[in-house]
């Protein structure tokens, strides 16, 4: 499946790339997700149009990304969580936990930007992880599980 693409795409292009995909990726990700469009000529015209409106939407995204990332690079959250006397958590903090601590600490985090390569923490202790805040853009981040 040809595509035309609407945004950078990790891993895949930048702004008005033409690129090859599979079919699934294309027609249940990338085109719902307005990420990309059939590259039609129709498509390509209509994106000739628009590349100057698009391309100022990617930098007010890529500036706004920016200064997340000052804000929110080295800082560190604190989570109290039910845990057993030898540290191991009864259940997990996951993406989401995470996420609701920084908002409610008035640090606007969505829970599909943070970056758990080890899946969901279950043990007390101190973990580094990341924060995606665009596709050029991360933040280093601390959160502390202690027990209740």
């Amino acid at each position: 499946m040809e595509l035309i693409l609407l945004e950078k795409v990790k891993n895949l292009g930048n702004l008005g790339d033409k690129v090859q995909v599979k079919p699934g990726y294309g027609r249940n990700y990338l085109v719902p997700h307005g990420k990309a469009a059939p590259a039609t000529a129709a498509n390509l015209a209509d994106f000739e149009k628009r590349r100057a409106e698009l391309e100022a939407r990617r930098d007010a995204l890529l500036t706004s990304a920016e200064a997340r990332r000052a804000a929110l690079d080295g800082q560190e959250v604190s989570l109290s969580v039910n845990a057993s006397p030898e540290g191991k958590l009864y259940g997990s903090v996951g993406p989401r936990e995470i996420a609701e601590a920084f908002t409610a600490r008035g640090l606007h985090v969505e829970k599909s930007e943070v970056i758990m390569p080890e899946g969901p923490i279950r043990a007390t202790g101190e973990s580094s992880l990341t924060l995606v805040l665009h596709a050029d853009v991360n933040a280093a981040i601390k959160v502390i599980v202690q027990a209740l």
